[in-house]
């Protein structure tokens, strides 16, 4: 009876969130030099944009799922507007995920996942622009939990303009 009364009372271990990372690869990719098509004149100032957007869907396999990251990047010269170079690039990642609440699911894989494919995504694109006639192009960190959370907002936004429209 004493060993019941240890098991009760010791308190429950936090179950901790465990992620593999199963495999990585390239969906899609593009790269436009603009510049060489066209020429240029002048100063050049470049301005850079850069969208990112989060896909995230359940695979066949028991706790295993696809996380796409796709990464529109535009630079355009400040001083008259033209564009200098677009890339675009799906950099996807097979991620076997346990211990995480259904409630948290969500989340994990479209903040934790991406994060994990970041620097490879950032050393793609660095790369790619660099063997394309530009200098590197670093990205900053991406905010992946404020890009989240700007998605949620967006998509109430959108789902109350539809239910006011009716």
């Amino acid at each position: 009876m004493a060993e019941n009364e240890k098991a009760a009372a010791a308190p429950e271990q936090p179950v901790v969130p465990r992620m593999q990372v199963a495999a990585q690869f390239i969906r899609d990719m593009s790269f436009e030099n603009i510049v060489a098509q066209k020429g240029i004149q002048g100063d050049v100032q470049p301005d850079i944009q850069v969208q990112v957007n989060l896909d995230a869907k359940k695979r066949e396999a028991e706790n295993t799922y696809e996380v796409i990251s796709k990464f529109s990047i535009h630079s355009k010269n400040k001083a008259d507007g033209n564009s200098l170079f677009m890339m675009e690039l799906e950099y996807g990642g097979v991620f076997v995920v346990e211990n995480v609440p259904e409630e948290q699911m969500h989340p994990y894989l479209l903040i934790e996942c991406p994060r994990m494919l970041f620097p490879f995504v950032r050393r793609i694109v660095s790369d790619v622009t660099r063997d394309g006639g530009f200098p590197p192009l670093n990205l900053e960190n991406i905010d992946f939990v404020g890009l989240y959370r700007q998605e949620l907002t967006r998509r109430a936004q959108e789902e109350k303009k539809g239910q006011t429209v009716s």
